[in-house]
């Protein structure tokens, strides 16, 4: 495992994460009842995570095909040299953008972005590639999902290989 002391997971902390994967708008009290350890220990287990920026929030999961957007795509993005934060800002500014990753290999960024509709998608690849910097774009339509993002099976490695024996 990567990292130690302050640095590293534990199994409690991946207890902790995992519980609060299933259930986000349990409380520390009853984390603490669930795990077994003090109300002390999960807050400062929460607390010591968030700054490390390990936890960031308990957001709703989204689904964003029933919100109307059920087309996703990805776009390989070339763009001009030395101008990726630039290229960034612009992409954020564009509702449907998901995420936008910079990249080795071809492209320079890689981005996520939704759309309602097979035109609604050349909207918005419309405006991603009006961006002056985007110098060449491939997209291609996600069919499914086979796999969505998940850390799930890292936490439950970590909370097994740091189980009592």
């Amino acid at each position: 495992m990567a990292g130690a002391g302050e640095d590293a997971l534990d199994g409690l902390d991946a207890r902790l994460l995992l519980l609060l994967s299933d259930e986000p708008r349990l409380g520390v009290l009853e984390c603490s009842r669930r795990l077994g350890v003090a109300r002390g220990t999960v807050q400062a287990r929460m607390d010591r995570m968030a700054r490390r920026g390990i936890l960031r929030g308990f957001p709703p999961e989204l689904d964003l095909a029933a919100m109307g957007y059920g087309l996703t795509a990805f776009a390989v993005l070339e763009i001009s040299q030395g101008q990726r934060a630039a290229v960034s800002e612009r992409l954020a500014a564009i509702d449907e953008v998901c995420e936008v990753h910079a990249t080795t290999g071809q492209g320079d960024l890689f981005v996520r972005m939704v759309a309602r509709s097979n035109a609604d998608l050349q909207r918005v690849i419309d405006t991603v590639v009006a961006v002056p910097e985007v110098r060449r774009t491939s997209t291609s339509i996600a069919l499914s999902t086979p796999v969505a993002p998940r850390v799930r099976p890292l936490l439950e490695r970590l909370a097994a290989e740091s189980a009592p024996e």
